[in-house]
């Protein structure tokens, strides 16, 4: 599909009715239609938000750097085994965890 021109476009939206765009959008949710999208969320976000930490907080609490967790959290790096052992029964008994590992 080729790219629509400035004046193309000009001409395109020029007959659109955005705000009846929107109600009708609006109207298709109530319904319970219109577009859904599922979010995959990592085990270490899943551990990280059971135990109520911030990134910064959370990687410190588990023993890793900021990064580490931004990468394994989006996806670009898997935790070792020992690792997702952690962030396993993070999830599953946050508050022991939390209790274990208190930082400070």
């Amino acid at each position: 599909m080729a790219r629509m021109t400035t004046a193309q476009l000009i001409k395109r939206d020029s007959k659109r009715n955005i705000g009846e765009e929107d109600l009708q959008a609006i109207r298709e949710i109530k319904a319970g239609g219109g577009r859904r999208f599922t979010v995959q969320v990592s085990q270490a976000t899943e551990a990280r938000i059971k135990q109520g930490q911030s990134q910064a907080n959370f990687a410190a609490m588990i023993g890793v750097s900021v990064r580490t967790l931004q990468d394994w959290e989006q996806g670009r790096r898997e935790p070792s085994g020992a690792a997702k052992a952690l962030l396993k029964v993070a999830v599953a008994a946050p508050k022991t965890v939390r209790k274990v590992l208190a930082v400070g």
